[in-house]
């Protein structure tokens, strides 16, 4: 009996869950570009892109940013790379393309961030789209963001990028990232005046310049390994109105070839989305144990109300994502393997908290992360 009192639990948590007047696993929260194909004057919009070795990508993000219109001034921070990506920028042939040569990273900031900060000294627009240099455009995107932004009333417009799900394991893990993160982060109230919760993506955000200056710019975030996010709150702190979506016309180039990529790509930054807390980290496993775990575990007990309750848990469960897999036009059969998509994302933030333990953190490009706290 008290395993049925624990499915029942379990079912319980899953019909909130459905019920949340926020609906965190919805996908309502979207922008894509507009098909109206008039171009739109964009010259109070600066890119600045980051780059440090994405010589085989940045040809394709500065061909995006081009189709926008409007020659677009682009600052491209080139954060000493040894891949050429500098001379594959040059050879898009953008006219009003910027190379910055990025200066040595000074101890307490991430490399992104510093990239960013050395080029917000030479922005003089007042919109700012920070982007990621793995990330394509499609046509009319950004005069979307920008309308939307003015629309709102809006400070800071974030889109979330379509990740590529190629191989087998981006089309098991991909659509479930971002359906973690919008349960992590629900949009509607990240979007909304709700001081506690704020959320961007980091591949794409249309910023005014102004409020981030005024907010304490990318030196208030300077430590962060989720910047996208902190930079959201920090915005949001400072009275401004901020918005996340997703988007099928913002598509990240990053590709994740096999199961080992994704892991690491998680491991790096989730313990410290837990702060770096052992209590967080069991109280998230036994979380998990009790919404993914026991609908599955109360199909095998002998009671018949509890395989009932089960089955209604495991259709619930399902139920919360097939928004996200339909959206991304994903087979419906992957909700059924969502226990199993949940384990192992609890299994990779294990390895995030391990390694934080052990002292090794995480590298990127060359850079190690989480390897103590901040």
């Amino acid at each position: 009996m008290n395993l049925t009192y624990l499915t029942i639990a379990g079912a319980c948590a899953w019909a909130i869950i459905l019920l949340l007047p926020w609906r965190p696993w919805s996908t309502s929260e979207a922008l894509d570009a507009a098909t109206d194909g008039a171009e739109e004057d964009l010259s109070d919009i600066t890119v600045l892109i980051p780059a440090r070795n994405e010589a085989g990508v940045i040809h394709t993000t500065l061909k995006g940013v081009q189709i926008q219109g409007g020659d677009l001034p682009v600052v491209l921070v080139d954060d000493r790379s040894t891949d050429g990506t500098a001379l594959a920028a040059e050879s898009v042939g953008l006219k009003r393309l910027r190379i910055l040569t990025g200066e040595a990273l000074p101890e307490g900031w991430s490399g992104k961030l510093w990239a960013l900060e050395q080029g917000l000294r030479h922005i003089h627009t007042g919109l700012l789209l920070l982007l990621d240099a793995d990330i394509r455009l499609e046509p009319g995107i950004l005069p979307s963001m920008r309308r939307k932004m003015r629309e709102g009333g809006l400070d800071l417009v974030s889109l979330m990028a379509a990740l590529r799900m190629v191989g087998f394991w981006e089309r098991a893990f991909m659509p479930a990232f971002v359906y973690f993160f919008k349960m992590l982060y629900p949009f509607r109230l990240s979007n909304s005046a709700f001081p506690w919760v704020a959320a961007a993506a980091g591949g794409c955000i249309l910023l005014k310049t102004e409020a981030l200056k005024a907010s304490g710019g990318f030196r208030a975030v300077r430590h962060e390994l989720i910047d996208d996010c902190a930079l959201a709150k920090q915005i949001k702190d400072g009275g401004g109105r901020t918005w996340i979506g997703l988007s099928h016309s913002v598509q990240s180039l990053r590709a994740y070839e096999d199961l080992r990529d994704i892991w690491d790509m998680v491991a790096r930054t989730a313990f410290h989305q837990l702060r770096y807390s052992t209590p967080l980290l069991l109280l998230c496993t036994v979380a998990m144990a009790l919404i993914f775990w026991l609908p599955v575990a109360g199909l095998l007990i002998p009671s018949t109300l509890s395989k009932v309750i089960s089955g209604g848990a495991l259709t619930a469960m399902a139920l919360s994502y097939v928004p996200v897999l339909m959206f991304y036009h994903r087979s419906l059969g992957w909700a059924l393997a969502l226990p199993v998509i949940a384990t192992c994302y609890l299994a990779m933030t294990w390895t995030s908290a391990v390694r934080f333990w052990q002292g090794k953190g995480s590298t990127w490009k060359g850079r190690s992360y989480g390897s103590r706290k901040p």
